[in-house]
């Protein structure tokens, strides 16, 4: 068995941080077994290497290593380029072609971003690992085959597994080891080593003198968090060795370079709406319409009673209140400066106007009570209706009815408790 300075020898690792080499030492002593193995790690830490660590110390060393990036194939083909497919299984099938488990049998499938396959490939991909079988799409002929998985992700699994967007059974299946990488901003002492490792490599491909750091500006590279990981050291360090003609690079220089050390950029602003904000909004406008409804039913009252005492100030003194809650504070403080503004019409106004419309014989004023009685039909009764009509027609589903009325089905379960359904 290979040691680990080895291993990283031969592989092109540079550091010596301990979390690397356990890593490291868990992916040799699998590598002899047929274990799935799960490598898992930010974007950019190097997962990639452990795979290739552990086709080349198995068996299966001779046969095809083949490595997949799960998230950049199309959700439509994906089934496709794994499994294969049969001449006619769909349009611009014009063939029979062999899928990746096909290819790779006796040897190794490195499955990069498993996170990101969907539901129904999951299920193929689970048949697999349990025995070995998978079909062609467009096929009804099982096919065998051999293959070692060793997959990775970027994500939280037990996330995704909780949101319902990964198989709770694959991913046990999938992490019969699981491997873990430190993120880069965890390794400090190899910062510095990989950046030197990066600039020689490019002063000799771009035949030029390698770049130095100064002391502060070592400190700085240190500092700095490294949010894309190796991934963006390389980045960097490629920048600095093609841009900059003075090879001793100061903490100042770097700087530049460091986007969240340098100029400031534009904030991105998530200016999406959750699905809650708008049953939020939509609440307050419920109580909002609510209220002017019932400012204006004890207007209509206020008014009824003045044409049918024919006193104002009688009326008034005995209404102060609603007429208060009506007109608000800004009545009572320039009810002296702005009194025609606001004033309760008198008898004889009341008169001259309405009741020489709406007259005081029995037909017409039945109508008028008639008018009164249509318009008290309330925005809760028609709230009720909908909600009874939607739940009907989706046979009680709570979920398809909040969908249709556009709110949240724990906003329509409150409803439901509201109008006792």
């Amino acid at each position: 068995m290979e040691s680990v300075q080895a291993i990283k020898q031969r592989f092109g690792i540079i550091g010596n941080d301990t979390g690397l080499n356990r890593a490291i030492e868990k992916a040799i002593r699998v590598a002899p077994t047929d274990i799935s193995v799960l490598v898992t790690g930010e974007s950019g830490v190097g997962k990639e290497s452990l795979p290739k660590i552990i086709h080349q110390l198995s068996h299966r060393k001779h046969g095809k290593y083949i490595a997949v990036n799960c998230g950049a194939i199309p959700e439509g083909t994906i089934d496709s380029e794994l499994f294969g497919h049969e001449k006619g299984a769909f349009t611009g099938a014009t063939q029979t072609r062999s899928g990746y488990f096909e290819v790779a049998d006796g040897g190794t499938i490195f499955l990069d971003e498993v996170g990101e396959l969907p539901l129904t490939t999951q299920v193929r991909l689970l048949r697999v690992l349990e025995n070995g079988e998978f079909i062609k799409v467009g096929s009804s002929k099982v096919i065998k085959t051999d293959v070692r998985i060793v997959a990775a992700t970027n994500i939280n699994m037990f996330d995704a597994i909780e949101k319902e967007k990964f198989r709770e059974d694959l991913y046990y299946r999938l992490s019969t080891v699981e491997i873990h990488l430190p993120a880069l901003r965890l390794r400090k002492d190899d910062i510095h080593l990989l950046f030197r490792k990066f600039a020689s490599d490019f002063a000799l491909k771009y035949k030029m003198p390698t770049v130095k750091l100064t002391d502060s500006a070592i400190a700085l590279l240190l500092k700095f968090k490294w949010s894309g990981n190796i991934r963006q050291l390389r980045n960097v360090a490629e920048q600095i060795s093609v841009l900059e003609h003075n090879r001793l690079i100061t903490a100042d220089i770097l700087k530049q370079y460091l986007p969240e050390m340098g100029q400031n950029l534009p904030a991105v602003i998530n200016t999406s709406k959750k699905e809650s904000d708008f049953s939020n909004e939509r609440e307050i406008l419920y109580k909002v319409l609510f209220d002017m409804k019932s400012d204006l039913n004890d207007l209509k009252k206020l008014t009824m009673e003045l044409m049918k005492s024919g006193n104002a100030q009688d009326v008034q003194k005995n209404n102060e209140g609603l007429i208060q809650k009506i007109y608000g504070e800004e009545e009572s403080d320039t009810k002296e400066e702005n009194q025609d503004v606001l004033a309760i019409p008198s008898h004889n106004e009341i008169e001259r106007s309405e009741i020489e419309i709406i007259d005081n014989t029995q037909d017409k004023y039945h109508f008028a009570e008639e008018i009164e009685e249509e318009e008290t039909l309330s925005l809760h009764d028609k709230e009720l209706e909908l909600i009874k009509k939607s739940l009907e027609r989706h046979n009680g589903k709570r979920k398809l009815a909040a969908a249709e009325l556009g709110i949240s089905e724990r906003t329509l379960y409150r409803k439901i408790k509201q109008f006792d359904l």
